[in-house]
C-alpha cells in the first residue's frame, strides 16, 4: 500500500499546484478567492500526509486515511470530467489531462491495495 498511496498522493498535490494555475478557486466559487483555496489544500495536505505515515508505519488507521486518499483522486477525476463536459476550458493542456487521468488510475490501485489489507486483517482475526 505504501507505493500506491505515494503515487496517488503524489497526483493530488501535482493536480493541486495545476489547480493554482488555473484559478480552481472560480471554477468552485469559493468564498475568499485564493485565501479559501489555500485554506482547502492545507487541510487536504496536512490530511494526506498524516495518512502516509499511518500506511507507512502499518498503522490500524492506514485504511482510513488510504481510503480518503483514494477518494480524493476518484473524485478529482470525476469532478474534472463534469466540468470538460460543461465546456470548461481549464485542465485542458495534455498534461494537465494526465495527471487527472493518473489521479484515478492511483487511486483505484490504492482501493486495490486497501482491500487486500482489509482482506489480510480479517484473516489475522479469524
Amino acid at each position: 500500500m505504501p507505493r500506491s498511496y505515494f503515487w496517488t498522493m503524489l497526483f493530488l498535490i501535482l493536480h493541486q499546484i495545476d489547480a493554482a494555475y488555473w484559478k480552481e478557486w472560480e471554477m468552485f466559487h469559493l468564498p475568499g478567492g485564493v485565501q479559501g483555496f489555500l485554506v482547502f489544500n492545507l487541510a487536504a495536505i496536512a490530511v494526506v500526509l498524516v495518512g502516509y505515515k499511518h500506511v507507512l508505519l502499518s498503522t490500524a488507521r492506514a485504511p482510513f486515511y488510504a481510503s480518503c486518499c483514494a477518494a480524493l483522486g476518484v473524485a478529482t477525476f470525476l469532478i474534472h470530467t463534469g466540468f470538460a463536459l460543461a465546456g470548461l476550458e481549464q485542465f485542458h493542456l495534455p498534461l494537465s489531462v494526465a495527471i487527472i487521468a493518473l489521479c484515478l488510475l492511483s487511486a483505484v490501485w490504492l482501493l486495490r491495495d486497501v482491500r487486500r489489507v482489509q482482506i489480510h486483517l480479517a484473516r489475522q482475526t479469524k
